[in-house]
């Protein structure tokens, strides 16, 4: 990795592959989903991202809307990750559909 913070890596990820955000720009903790940033695509490039370029893996239950749900969340996921965790999502929620 290189000496950005992961929210900075993150951000730039996201601002290059997504014209909504680049248009919108990217609070914190702005809920991407629900605002139209990402959709469940989205997701999943965001998560090729992360594994590939943070060196994390992330297992199918933890595609979950919360862990995933703005900057500010996906970065805590991904301190957790490399701090060895795994993060569970606080809700019970399901795993993000990528089949709709």
């Amino acid at each position: 990795m290189t000496s950005q913070t992961i929210e900075e890596q993150v951000r730039e990820f996201v601002w290059r592959q997504f014209p909504l955000a680049r248009k919108k720009g990217l609070k914190p903790d702005e809920k991407w989903l629900e605002s139209g940033v990402l959709d469940s695509l989205g997701i999943l490039d965001l998560v090729h991202f992360l594994e590939n370029e943070m060196l994390v893996q992330i297992a199918d239950e933890e595609l979950t809307p919360d862990n995933f749900e703005s900057l500010e969340r996906v970065a805590q996921f991904v301190r957790s990750k490399l701090n060895g965790g795994t993060q569970k999502a606080e809700n019970t929620a399901p795993p993000v559909n990528t089949l709709q």
